[in-house]
């Protein structure tokens, strides 16, 4: 018995040294002097210094290289670290390291990113792994799925503002992970991760676009204190004004009705208030914003120019929050937060109202005082969440613009509705249904006498689209689907008012068409280096009865007409639409990008004028007027310095497009049942290239950017069938937008633009014609009016934030057009008064320095 106690004890002895040994084996010290091993080389190293060997499963491996970081590590760490970047395992036996490989098994790792503050949705959110150098981004839902080999790794989570979230994990099966990533409120970390952020700048397959967060919009100076979306899209380099003081845009030289605008992905039609001043989006209410210049997505068509892709914020699901506004011009409030205590429901309801009729009431003049002027804006959205693969979205805006006299009186508005659910076959398929609504009408009347009348028009949308989005592989990225949308178009019906009026009722006819698109896209990436896009995109557009088409013959006049009844499909157009791009990496810090985009534009619009009227007509395709085509190509290089901190983007484009239109000279745009007699089309082109540098220090952040651009058309019966340049034919100009943390509550911004004037026709003489004198003028655009430019400032109060107080508020002193300038809206022609064969030349501008106040406050 005694013996066997013995030997019990010698072996339970040998075993501990044994264990002992081991720990202290990988728990040794192990010396390095460089960056990068190959697998074999540190492996030598490690029995040079342990007298350990090491057996590992085939030679290929021991060529791989690992990175180091150190000088110095524990041999359990290093061995844990060559371990996750090379996918091994390994076990220390006797003197023997023994590794082998993961198996070659296939996992996905999925889940929403989100905020956790507030609970929104991260668009664009990145998710990393560092020993694959493979990523991805979050689609507009905050979804992310990832194909990978199981093993060990770290998984990198990031967003712009936000704290960099890291795990280290072993993924041995489909991982559905979700993250809430929290703000990052130390200054000193908002370079490291603004500039992680900002390696995107590079490293994406995109071009030709910019992403915009409604924090970054907020700094911006603003006309009256208003911040504003689309001004400070009006900042970008490649985006140009229609005219000073409008919200239309031109984007690389197209017209403002080639921009396509979707709110929650439900377009807007007019996005005006108080004639184009403002527009209807309410900063507040908002989330996020992406312009896309070109490399328009395949899953996007109808529009040549542009895509402004607009989302509103989901609700604070987290707790009940809300801020706003008392400005000079309107004041806001939003209100957001959970609905039940599960956080599964969530809502965001936003108002703002300007008040200058409540001003005009206190003037001593009776006609003053009976104007009524003003706008408003409501935005709501509700969101539900079943399950971790289903959710539902209702979003709505309603907007209105009242001018109100005592002869006359102007409305006009937009109505918008959305409901999206979104649902989840699998980790890797991702499916969007939407419905949509959106309508624009204007009512227009004069009450007095025999004048007396009114004028209606409107347009309405319904649509229904299906979207897929399926992340095949680590390397290819497939989305696909279609939508459907029926348009209705009454472009005008004027009738009299009262017994006096001598007007009769008037209808312009009104029409219908269907717009149909299947797509389908891939992003493939090839290497390290090189990553494609391509996508087809398959368009269809049916004009359909109740409508009257006319003939017309080589002189434009009218010789006959063929009227449909309701229901029939009377014409049908159809258009293949390509869609390429490539990024190829030269370096970490640099990449040269190319795309090439075939757009078509199913619907036009005419204006009476570009100074944000809201006397709009919108009219289809048809027998008379075919499709607008675009084909654009671009080639762009990119370049980040000093840790990401600064972006530079130099991007060159060329654009030709077919079927484009114009109207003839004196047209006749209003209540015109004949309005494709009025058109004439032809061809144009664009081209040009933008410089960009965005600055993203502690606290200095914005861009400066340069545009050379060149616009011109050739359209038959225009301008003696001669070239000439286009109204938005603007060679040079230059924009800046920067900010300026003083201290921790205190802000300085400023915007400067400059632009070469933009081209007009002007009168160079005149003839006496029966007794009258009557001007000559001179090619179409053949002038330009004077340069542009501006300087506006901001300064931001923050108050003292006290412990156990929500409320939080700021000033915002904002001064618009610092010096003066005063920029021509409108340049006119008159006789001289004192001598008749004098003509003077009028300019009319719209502001000089216009200062404001802002109060914003949030709880």
């Amino acid at each position: 018995m005694r013996n066997i106690f013995l030997f019990l004890t010698a072996t339970f002895m040998l075993l501990g040294m044994n264990t002992v040994m081991s720990q202290s084996k990988d728990t040794q010290t192990i010396k390095t002097n460089q960056e990068a091993y190959s697998f074999v080389d540190l492996m030598d190293l490690i029995k040079n210094q342990t007298k350990l060997n090491c057996t590992y499963p085939s030679a290929e491996l021991g060529k791989k290289k690992i990175y180091l970081g150190k000088k110095s590590y524990q041999l359990r760490i290093l061995l844990d670290k060559v371990c996750l970047q090379l996918q091994l395992k390994y076990k220390i036996i006797g003197n023997q390291i023994a590794f082998k490989k993961y198996p070659a098994k296939k996992v996905t790792i999925s889940g929403y990113i989100k905020d956790a503050n507030n609970g929104e949705d991260l668009i664009g959110a990145t998710f990393y792994i560092k020993e694959l150098k493979k990523g991805t981004i979050t689609n507009p839902y905050g979804f992310y799925s990832l194909s990978v080999p199981a093993g060990f790794y770290t998984l990198s989570y990031s967003f712009l503002g936000t704290k960099t979230q890291s795990k280290v994990l072993e993924v041995t099966d489909n991982l559905n992970l979700n993250i809430d990533l929290s703000s990052d409120n130390l200054q000193i970390k908002e370079v490291v991760v603004r500039g992680e952020a900002a390696a995107s700048n590079v490293e994406r397959a995109e071009m030709s676009v910019v992403k915009m967060p409604a924090t970054t919009i907020k700094k911006l100076p603003a006309l009256m204190g208003e911040v504003d979306l689309i001004k400070a899209v009006q900042m970008l380099p490649g985006v140009k004004p229609a005219a000073e003081g409008s919200s239309g845009f031109s984007v690389r030289g197209g017209n403002p009705d080639q921009n396509l605008l979707l709110l929650d992905e439900a377009p807007v039609y007019n996005a005006s208030h108080l004639l184009g001043f403002f527009s209807i989006f309410n900063n507040d209410a908002l989330s996020d914003m992406k312009l896309y210049k070109g490399d328009i997505p395949a899953a996007v068509g109808g529009r040549l120019s542009s895509f402004l892709d607009i989302r509103m914020k989901n609700g604070n699901s987290k707790k009940f929050s809300g801020n706003g506004g008392i400005g000079t011009v309107s004041s806001r409030l939003t209100l957001e937060g959970p609905i039940g205590k599960n956080e599964k429901t969530s809502f965001m309801l936003s108002g703002r109202r300007s008040y200058a009729d409540l001003f005009l009431k206190l003037s001593s003049d009776e006609d003053v005082k009976d104007n009524v002027v003003y706008f408003y804006d409501v935005n709501a959205k509700i969101n539900h969440r079943f399950n971790d693969k289903n959710r539902l979205f209702i979003s709505t805006y309603l907007g209105k613009d009242v001018f109100k006299s005592n002869e006359n009186e102007l409305n006009y508005g937009n109505r918008t509705v959305s409901l999206r659910w979104n649902h989840l076959f699998s980790n890797k398929l991702f499916s969007n249904a939407t419905f949509l609504y959106s309508k624009y009408d204007y009512e227009l009347s004069n009450k007095l006498g025999a004048d007396a009348f009114k004028w209606k028009s409107n347009m309405e949308d319904y649509s229904a689209k299906l979207d897929f989005n399926y992340f095949l592989n680590a390397n290819n990225n497939i989305k696909f689907g279609g939508i459907i949308t029926y348009h209705k178009f009454e472009p005008g019906h004027a009738f009299g008012l009262g017994e006096q009026s001598f007007l009769s009722d008037y209808r312009v006819n009104e029409s219908n068409g269907l717009e149909e698109a299947l797509y389908i896209s891939n992003e493939q990436k090839i290497g390290d280096r090189l990553t494609l896009k391509y996508g087809l995109r398959f368009s269809m557009f049916n004009n359909i009865g109740k409508g009257t088409v006319y003939d017309f013959d080589e002189n434009y006049n009218v010789v006959d007409s063929t009227t449909y009844k309701n229901g029939d499909i009377f014409n049908t157009y159809t258009n293949l639409e390509p869609r390429f791009g490539l990024k190829y990496m030269l370096t970490p810090t640099s990449s040269v990008k190319a795309s090439y985009s075939r757009t078509t534009q199913y619907m036009q619009l005419t204006q009476n004028s570009t100074g944000g009227l809201p006397l709009d007509i919108w009219f289809p395709a048809s027998p008379n007027v075919k499709p607008q085509t675009s084909d654009q190509f671009a080639l762009g290089y990119f370049r980040n310095f000093r840790d990401n901190t600064i972006e530079m983007s130099l991007e060159g484009y060329y654009k030709k497009m077919n079927n484009s239109i114009d109207f003839k000279d004196f047209a006749e745009l209003l209540l015109n049942k004949h309005l494709e007699g009025e058109l004439r089309t032809g061809s144009a082109e664009a081209y040009g290239f933008e410089l960009t540098t965005n600055l993203n220090f502690n606290r200095l952040q914005g861009w400066i950017g340069y545009t050379y651009s060149r616009t011109k058309r050739t359209i038959e019966g225009i301008n003696d069938g001669k070239s000439y340049r286009s109204p938005y034919d603007v060679p040079h100009n230059i924009k800046a937008a920067l900010s300026y943390n003083l201290t921790k509550r205190t802000s300085i911004s400023a915007n400067f633009t400059y632009s070469t004037g933009a081209p007009v026709t002007y009168p160079i003489g005149r003839a006496e014609y029966q007794g009258a004198l009557v001007k000559i003028y001179s090619g179409r655009n053949s002038y330009r009016m004077p340069d542009n430019h501006r300087l506006d400032l901001a300064l931001t109060l923050k108050g003292k934030k006290k412990p156990g107080r929500n409320w939080e508020g700021e000033w915002n002193f904002s001064l618009y057009n610092a010096y003066g300038r005063k920029n021509p809206w409108y340049i006119s022609f008159k006789q001289d008064d004192d001598n008749p064969k004098v003509m003077k030349a009028e300019k009319t501008y719209l502001f000089t320095f216009v200062p404001s106040i802002t109060y914003n406050f949030k709880f």
